[in-house]
């Protein structure tokens, strides 16, 4: 800014957003928002200019969950707000806080070829809107947008016509406090003596006890907790998949509970007579209905306990308190006893048990996907952050049991494939020392190809793994099911190596497995982006699918 006695609205805005404690934007430009968005830079912002208003949005998801902060996007008005809609349910559904500065059309004219009822649009998917007319109460409206996004946990899009924007400041001098002074400290909630008791007997009188941890526990930092839980009731652990890696290094944790589940921790879960959900949201394809483990009761530990949940009667118990004190406060209530159920001989199953051992003919010259996933877990340093994408690839990479959560990512909510490379940039902008692992299928890599320019360009360090089928691997394993043609699903194999190097990265189809350790020493000296590209067979199906979808026609 040359002269700052002659300041804008949009200079205003900007220090209301650097105030906040922005410090990374994923950036769409377009008049409704560039004004800003340049002077957010100006002010020291790190701008992270992506190819398309859906990927600012996704980004900033990864960004929030890896920081634990507002994440923070913009786009312009019209169609730069309409590419929003895919995700931000995704983003309210994961309870993701967001603040998105997004144009309106100008006020002043009485036709305007972008404009558009943004409010509802907005409202339908979930998200708060927030029209921005007044530009002497915007700063403050902006500070409240924080507010409502740190408190309900969600997404708030700010509507600020561009004409407005454009006009001379003439408002106070002094921006409001910020919202992370206003927003009230409040301590852990403990629990109450009575609900502990009755926690305390139900887990008395059960023998096969199985914990199972959802983000609430990881963000509670229960982790230790719930391990000394087991200890003391000779209990299994298991995980939620966005919280899995909380017990990595546990001998005793059967994995991930639900849809993503191996087969010794389906086995082991059908088997329980209580399961104890610390911090979870008991979602269906958790088996939080219960259809995983039929002859358990179930207690519900978190500050706020449900009986139903997606449409299921699930937890009947309830010990309402924060994640940690929760189970803190039943291990203490519990007496010494010892384990009947867990084993040294059941420790050893867990570790040398392959998640699936389900046999099929593989094509030649092509790969197993669960083998491509070993070999991944044993090639890729213990330290590198993992991003997982959505679609049928994701159960085979979800099945990697040595990485704790710190370091791993997804965010599948809303069920959409895409995400994967604007997820992989949101990390890689929250943990810019870092070298960030995505995985994904080749239909979700196809959706938006064109963030290869953005990682390029922006210098991000993501190695981007592809398990290419030639398909849409969920849609064709369905189609099958059905005894329906898989024709529409059927694409071929794009060489993404050569994609790769077309934007100017490394990029290469990896037909043998026993080179992963070359290559992965390879790119840790190197650095930068990379593609590697594995050619999959499409008759590899997911134990997801085949749960879901048996065979009707042989």
């Amino acid at each position: 800014m040359t002269n700052e006695t002659k300041l804008h609205v949009y200079d205003v805005l900007a220090k209301a957003f650097i105030q906040e404690g922005v410090s990374t934007c994923f950036t769409l430009m377009g008049d409704a928002n560039m004004n800003w968005a340049a002077r957010m830079a100006q002010q020291g912002c790190r701008m992270v200019y992506v190819r398309h208003e859906h990927c600012a949005a996704a980004a900033a998801m990864a960004y929030a969950r890896k920081t634990s902060e507002v994440g923070v996007a913009t786009v312009t008005c019209g169609p730069g707000v309409t590419q929003l809609i895919t995700a931000l349910p995704a983003a309210v559904r994961a309870h993701l806080p967001m603040v998105v500065f997004a144009g309106e059309s100008p006020l002043r004219l009485g036709w305007y070829n972008q404009e558009l009822n943004q409010g509802p649009i907005i409202a339908g998917t979930g998200a708060a809107y927030h029209q921005l007319h007044l530009p002497e109460r915007m700063p403050v409206a902006i500070r409240d947008a924080f507010l409502q996004a740190r408190r309900e946990r969600r997404p708030v899009v700010l509507g600020i016509p561009f004409d407005l924007q454009e006009r001379p400041w003439t408002g106070p001098e002094n921006l409001p406090t910020p919202s992370a002074q206003v927003m009230p400290k409040l301590s852990p909630i403990p629990a109450h003596p009575d609900d502990v008791a009755k926690a305390a007997q139900l887990a008395a009188s059960s023998e096969r006890v199985v914990i199972f941890a959802g983000l609430g526990a990881v963000q509670a930092k229960a982790g230790p907790a719930c391990r000394a839980l087991a200890a003391r009731t000779g209990a299994l652990l298991t995980t939620s998949l966005p919280a899995r890696g909380l017990f990595h290094d546990d001998p005793y944790c059967i994995g991930i509970s639900g849809s993503f589940s191996t087969e010794v921790g389906l086995e082991y879960l059908a088997q329980a007579d209580l399961v104890i959900v610390v911090g979870g949201s008991l979602a269906f394809h958790a088996g939080g209905g219960g259809q995983l483990w039929r002859k358990a009761k179930m207690l519900h530990i978190d500050v706020d306990p449900v009986a139903v949940a997606q449409g299921q009667e699930v937890a009947k118990n309830h010990l309402r308190a924060d994640a940690r004190l929760g189970v803190e406060a039943l291990t203490a209530a519990l007496p010494e006893r010892t384990a009947k159920w867990r084993t040294e001989a059941m420790a050893a199953r867990i570790r040398d048990t392959k998640p699936d051992s389900h046999v099929f003919e593989i094509e030649p010259d092509l790969l197993d996907p669960r083998e491509v996933a070993a070999s991944l877990e044993k090639a890729i340093p213990a330290d590198w952050e993992l991003v997982n994408s959505s679609g049928h690839c994701s159960w085979f990479f979800a099945q990697m049991p040595s990485r704790p959560n710190e370091q791993f990512l997804t965010i599948r909510e809303f069920g959409a494939i895409g995400n994967g490379l604007s997820f992989a940039m949101g990390v890689a902008a929250a943990r810019p020392d870092k070298t960030v692992v995505m995985f994904d299928g080749d239909g979700g890599m196809m959706m938006h190809l064109q963030e290869l320019e953005t990682i390029k360009r922006h210098g991000m360090n993501i190695l981007i793994v592809i398990m290419n089928d030639g398909a849409y691997g969920s849609e064709i394993h369905k189609l099958r099911s059905e005894g329906l043609p898989d024709t529409g699903s059927v694409f071929g194999r794009p060489d993404f190596g050569a994609i790769a190097r077309g934007f100017g990265l490394d990029g290469q189809v990896v037909k043998n497995l026993a080179d992963l350790p070359k290559l992965v020493q390879e790119f840790s000296k190197k650095g930068g982006a990379a593609v590697w590209d594995f050619h999959v067979s499409d008759r590899v199906v997911s134990p997801t699918i085949r749960r879901a979808h048996p065979a009707k026609h042989k």
